[in-house]
């Protein structure tokens, strides 16, 4: 287990939570693979050469319309910006087609997650995933690794009139669990988990591997970085809501 430099020795006070929230992709579920096969896929069909896997990964963060913008810019030599809308909106229902035909295949569990999860429940700390990944796509993955029994909430990126890094889905997700703010940690692996977090008063940990946009994650600002989701229990006290 690591913790964030500010806080190494002593080991800080254990967080208390009511309820846990957790980024999907790069925090439970290695699917760069995946995303990346379905952008080369997208990006032969217009004519581009593919992107590595890796430099992929570097692109992925604040949803799926994002990632087919800044894919587009780089295989044609652009800025994102400069991406014309209607290009994005056809490319993005290309690659939502090619990334249904591939759901799964790829998808690595990261180590100690599954272990983390049966802790934390064992715990009785109810688990919710918030995700900017497209909302038809969050079940079937979840099911498909074998977790989505783990959750009682899940957020995708569709369901609500924002996502992270807007603090909206937290919030939203504090109230479906009837608890403020304070109480809900935030599981993630990038910048958009931490400012959605900070905007919303939740407090908030880190993995060091996932998708972090090329920033590296102790420049996060979280209050804790964890090597894996098992060592999440160990820095956790779970306070059940109080009754109204």
């Amino acid at each position: 287990m690591t913790i964030s430099a500010a806080a190494q020795s002593p080991l800080p006070p254990k967080i208390d939570v009511s309820a846990i929230a957790f980024d999907l992709d790069g925090t439970l579920l290695d699917t760069a693979h995946e995303l990346a096969a379905a952008i080369n896929a997208l990006l032969g069909e217009l004519g581009h050469p593919p992107l590595p896997t890796e430099v992929v990964a570097a692109l992925i963060g604040k949803g799926m319309a994002n990632l087919v913008r800044r894919a587009v810019a780089m295989a044609t030599g652009v800025s994102p910006e400069a991406v014309d809308e209607a290009e994005v909106k056809d490319a993005l229902a290309r690659y939502q087609a090619h990334y249904a035909s591939r759901l799964g295949h790829a998808t690595r569990l990261f180590p100690g997650m599954v272990r983390g999860l049966a802790r934390l429940r064992e715990m009785g700390i109810p688990l919710a995933v918030i995700t900017n990944k497209a909302t038809r796509f969050v079940r079937p993955h979840l099911v498909g690794a074998g977790i989505a029994d783990y959750f009682s909430v899940v957020i995708g990126g569709d369901d609500l009139p924002t996502k992270k890094p807007d603090p909206g889905p937290l919030r939203h997700v504090a109230a479906l669990f009837g608890i403020a703010p304070g109480c809900l940690l935030m599981v993630g692996d990038s910048g958009n988990d931490v400012e959605a977090a900070r905007g919303a008063g939740c407090p908030v940990l880190v993995v060091p591997y996932g998708y972090r946009e090329g920033k590296p994650v102790h420049e996060l600002e979280a209050d804790g970085i964890v090597e894996s989701v098992s060592d999440v229990a160990d820095l956790v006290r779970y306070v059940p809501p109080s009754k109204p």
